[in-house]
């Protein structure tokens, strides 16, 4: 047969996690990497649910207690402060991430003007050789593309380049805002499960109460018919 957890049992776990766990730290250890805070929003994520998930189950315990509202203001105070500091490592890591990738596109810009800049030295440090007799030079070619058009060219390719960024970038917004939502979902028929289960041992524990107080007064009166005779 399964143990069957009360809602007072599962304040008591909850109570002896709680008074082990050490408070989040002021500040927020800097990122190094972009993996590190990929791995940071991840873990953002599952201590959100998880939170919220304590809080639920700690809501519905509070309803069982004679001093409903302070149990309840104890566990939003206590879901808040959670909530607070995994924001603060959240604006840190997307922080991160967003400094790093504009650096990332920065370097690429200078490496490129850097190789521009190289081609078109080499080309000026190397002219073609004049022919020996005058005579049989060749009518000089233009250039296939004038610095101004190289110029043209490297900017549109740039733009081309940032459109493709912003694209993918609106995709991957996309895809975390879809993420968020389901996280948001899940969340909310946890806590729609969490009320009901609630409610219903308050229901079991209000029957119970009430078929103890009926047996005892159906004790009281059989009793008081036996003094009687």
């Amino acid at each position: 047969m399964a143990l069957q957890f009360t809602p007072l049992m599962l304040l008591a776990a909850l109570l002896a996690g709680s008074a082990g766990a050490a408070p989040a730290p002021a500040n927020v250890a800097p990122t190094q990497t972009v993996a590190e805070a990929d791995a940071k929003l991840a873990q953002v994520a599952r201590d959100r649910a998880e939170a919220e998930r304590k809080y639920a189950v700690q809501e519905a315990v509070c309803y069982e207690k004679f001093f409903v509202n302070n149990c309840l203001d104890q566990a939003k105070e206590e879901r808040r402060l959670t909530l607070s500091a995994l924001r603060s490592v959240e604006v840190e890591a997307n922080h991160f991430k967003r400094k790093h990738a504009v650096e990332e596109r920065d370097h690429d810009l200078e490496e490129r003007a850097r190789k521009d800049a190289e081609d078109a030295a080499k080309q000026a440090a190397n002219p073609p050789k004049p022919r020996a007799n005058p005579a049989d030079k060749p009518a000089p070619q233009p250039l296939k593309t004038t610095p101004a058009q190289r110029q043209a060219e490297h900017a549109a390719r740039e733009r081309e380049r940032d459109a493709q960024r912003a694209a993918k970038a609106g995709e991957r917004a996309q895809k975390v805002e879809r993420y968020q939502e389901k996280q948001r979902e899940s969340q909310e028929r946890q806590q729609q499960i969490a009320r009901k289960k609630a409610e219903r041992a308050a229901k079991q524990a209000k029957r119970a109460a009430d078929a103890a107080a009926k047996a005892a007064a159906d004790a009281e009166k059989t009793r008081q018919k036996g003094e009687a005779k």
